[in-house]
């Protein structure tokens, strides 16, 4: 295929997947391959200064402007860098945006913090870029919020950068990401925010496990917060049991992704000396030009037994790792939402369901819903009822837990 042929649009990546994924014609798509990719932009706002500057979790390092989109008007926004603390509790620099709707009282504003879902691991693929740019597939969820006239601190997660080290799916990284990015959002001066403010944790898929780890980890972690509410979709609680039965299948590359920021999170973990040279080869390319749509359809039905020459993921390094990472330990304080698409083809529904059950039995206020869908349609049907949830909590209404 010549190099010429245009990239797929990011604006309609979600519709384009769903009709795709219910079509079950992904091998008859024609889609340019990740060679064909522009070069990805040298931008040296997220490179982390180095050493990294003496501070606490959620300081600001640098901040500038961000175009905000489709809501450059209705909004003031910047894209930020701030510290945090990555998977093995060492101080890191993440990025971001903060978004402050311009009808808003920025003192009075509510703060969700939003993890966004699965971007996939090359740098242009970063989620503050796609807002910046207009094209961030959950641009409907984003709006949600903005237009309720709560403010949004929208994290990157570790590693976007030119040569990009992400945590894919690493709880223990993301949960800080999206925890400093709140407290980033109240010390950021231009935006104006209270270090009183209601705060809310919101996301799916990747964003949905994201949010949960930062219910699980805000109180020992930022007790200060004013934590009210967690709505978390899609939810990747058992990486085991969310990656193993994707192997071959539609979502391989999520799978091989995963093990990517396993890797890049835990140094011990030592992926490379089990890759295969095709494996090597797959994953370097993989790591310089995928975004989501990529992992769904360059990556798409491959098998793991075809990029290792053994199964080291399985020694017991990857499983203390993965347990680790394992949702469910310390259930959150406050009322959650979870919800899960029953006919989920990346993230296992029984795991979320476990998940769930959990909770519940912890005794916290769970609501859990199920849709008859897909994962890629629950990016947009779970929305509604998440900004009800997140409206209610606002409001001090009593939670409605349905265990």
């Amino acid at each position: 295929m010549p190099n010429s042929f245009p990239r797929p649009s990011r604006r309609t990546l979600a519709a384009a997947l769903a009709i795709v994924l219910s079509a079950g014609v992904l091998s008859a798509l024609s889609v340019s391959p990740a060679s064909s990719a522009a070069p990805a932009s040298d931008d040296s706002f997220y490179t982390p200064p180095s050493p990294l500057p003496a501070g606490k979790p959620g300081d600001i390092i640098r901040s500038r402007v961000s175009k905000a989109g489709p809501r450059k008007d209705s909004v003031n926004a910047w894209q930020v860098m701030y510290l945090s603390t990555d998977a093995l509790g060492r101080p890191d620099a993440v990025t971001g945006t903060v978004l402050v709707p311009k009808n808003a009282d920025p003192v009075k504003a509510p703060i969700v913090s939003f993890g966004a879902g699965t971007h996939g691991p090359a740098f242009d693929c970063t989620p503050s870029k796609m807002i910046d740019i207009g094209a961030f597939y959950e641009q409907s969820a984003l709006d949600d919020l903005l237009d309720a006239g709560y403010a949004v601190a929208l994290t990157d997660y570790e590693g976007y950068r030119q040569d990009p080290k992400t945590t894919y799916v690493v709880g223990r990284s993301e949960g800080p990401a999206m925890i400093d990015a709140v407290r980033a959002a109240q010390r950021l001066p231009e935006a104006k925010l209270s270090t009183d403010a209601k705060v809310l944790f919101r996301g799916y898929s990747q964003g949905g496990g994201a949010a949960a780890w930062a219910g699980e980890l805000q109180p020992s972690y930022a007790p200060e917060l004013n934590l009210v509410g967690v709505a978390a979709g899609g939810v990747p609680a058992d990486l085991v049991r969310v990656t193993l039965q994707l192997d071959g299948k539609q979502g391989f590359g999520v799978f091989a992704y995963a093990l990517v920021g396993l890797d890049n999170a835990y140094p011990e973990l030592k992926l490379d000396s089990f890759l295969s040279d095709n494996g090597r080869a797959k994953l370097a390319e993989m790591q310089k030009s995928a975004c989501t749509f990529e992992l769904l359809t360059t990556y798409a039905n491959q098998r793991i037994a075809d990029y290792t020459t053994s199964a080291g993921y399985v020694r017991p390094e990857w499983v203390k790792r993965l347990n680790e990472n394992k949702l469910g330990g310390t259930p959150p304080k406050v009322p959650v939402l979870l919800y899960h698409a029953t006919k989920d083809q990346l993230v296992q529904f029984a795991q979320a369901d476990t998940l769930h059950k959990a909770y519940c039995a912890a005794g916290v206020k769970t609501t859990w819903k199920t849709f008859e869908t897909d994962h890629i349609t629950a990016v947009y049907t779970g929305n509604a009822d998440v900004l009800a949830f997140l409206k209610d909590r606002v409001a001090g209404t009593p939670a409605t837990p349905n265990c």
